[in-house]
């Protein structure tokens, strides 16, 4: 996309501290792949090649390192630390920017991923002769209110679906931020600034802003952004195995879980070896060498480390490359200890560490009736496949 030529400098904030748990399971949404790739990076990348001269991403502070790795490659953006709300995310994002007050700033929901130049532009225009702009959709769907058991039709004349970016002048913002009197807190920045008296306008509004809140969302969203991503895509299928050995100990990791346990596996980090295997699978589909090649076991710094690294590493691997991770299946293989009662939990931080649903991810045990190295309980071995898409 050419950026988009205006006489207007403009900055922006993208707030991304929320946890979206209405996403369902697994990583926050704005973390989450969409058309391979992050639905934070969709943003950003948007609003910096609409020209946007200064851009804040405002996370949460735990999230700082996961921010700097889906945005590997871009430049023109920092971030800051959000607040418990929004408002004080976006107070955050406008002192992290230090901006004049004449200049516009545009807030934009993270959640929001495909976001224009065309929607830049409608609202740097109407800025021009208001204090607040935002792109509003006129309500079509009939409306009805539930009270007490009963429903009635709410007239939808005149009402409208707010959405983002929305668009006023960094002094004019944060002036009416500090006199916001409530009640409660403000639904979005517009809000504000009408409260404060501010004269705010509406730009044509646009169904492909659609705010991702539900599981459901990202489906819809999918068929929007595929197009927009462009190139054709490829499948590919990789496979890992792993094993370690018994030895003293009082707990195992496996699959991100740990279990109480009289003995603990052996190995130079953790010695997860449902992660190594799974790490393993996702390096192998997209050609990338092993986890030894990346996480070297005569390298110190990996001593005992969490096996979440690695994994992480190869997902973001595959995110770097435009691709996404459409399913895992991890195959653990003991006489002890019992998997299945630890079985729901490992599929859920799984889940977590790869930004899937829980449907696309499979965890089984199996035993080998005696036989071999793990049925003499000598060791623990697990083996896994990925399912990924890139790019072709």
């Amino acid at each position: 996309m050419r950026p988009y030529d205006t006489v207007m400098t403009f900055a922006a904030i993208i707030v991304a501290a929320g946890t979206g748990t209405r996403a369902g399971p697994g990583a926050a949404k704005q973390w989450r792949s969409l058309a391979g790739k992050p639905v934070l990076r969709w943003s950003v990348e948007s609003l910096l090649n609409a020209g946007a001269q200064g851009l804040v991403v405002v996370v949460a502070e735990d999230a700082r390192a996961t921010a700097t790795e889906v945005l590997t490659g871009l430049t023109g953006w920092t971030l800051a630390v959000g607040g418990a709300t929004r408002p004080l995310s976006v107070q955050a994002g406008l002192a992290a920017l230090a901006l004049d007050p004449d200049t516009p700033v545009l807030v934009h929901d993270a959640a929001r991923p495909l976001v224009t130049a065309a929607h830049v532009r409608d609202l740097l225009s109407a800025l021009e002769n208001a204090d607040a702009a935002l792109p509003a959709l006129a309500v079509a769907d009939t409306l009805r209110r539930v009270t007490d058991g009963r429903t009635e039709t709410v007239s939808r004349d005149g009402l409208f679906r707010a959405q983002t970016p929305q668009a006023a002048r960094a002094g004019r913002l944060a002036q009416a931020y500090r006199n916001w009197a409530g009640p409660g807190e403000p639904t979005d920045d517009a809000a504000v600034v009408e409260a404060d008296g501010g004269r705010v306008v509406l730009t044509v509004g646009d169904p492909a802003l659609m705010k991702l809140t539900y599981p459901e969302d990202f489906q819809m969203a999918e068929l929007l952004a595929n197009p927009l991503a462009g190139a054709a895509r490829v499948t590919r299928i990789g496979q890992g195995f792993d094993a370690h050995r018994w030895g003293p100990g009082e707990a195992v990791w496996l699959c991100g879980v740990r279990i109480d346990h009289d003995q603990t596996l052996i190995g130079h980090s953790d010695a997860d070896a449902g992660l190594h295997a799974l790490t393993d699978a996702i390096l192998g589909a997209i050609g990338e060498g092993d986890i030894g090649d990346h996480f070297p076991p005569t390298d110190a710094q990996w001593k005992g480390a969490s096996s979440d690294l690695f994994l992480k590493h190869a997902a973001n691997m595959v995110t770097a490359r435009g691709g996404r991770i459409l399913n895992v299946d991890v195959t653990l293989i003991c006489e002890r200890p019992k998997i299945k009662p630890h079985r729901a939990a490992m599929r859920a931080r799984l889940a977590e560490l790869l930004g899937l649903p829980l449907d696309r991810v499979s965890v089984k045990a199996t035993t080998t009736e005696g036989m071999g190295f793990t049925g003499r309980q000598e060791g623990l071995a697990a083996q896994a496949v990925a399912l990924v898409e890139t790019p072709a």
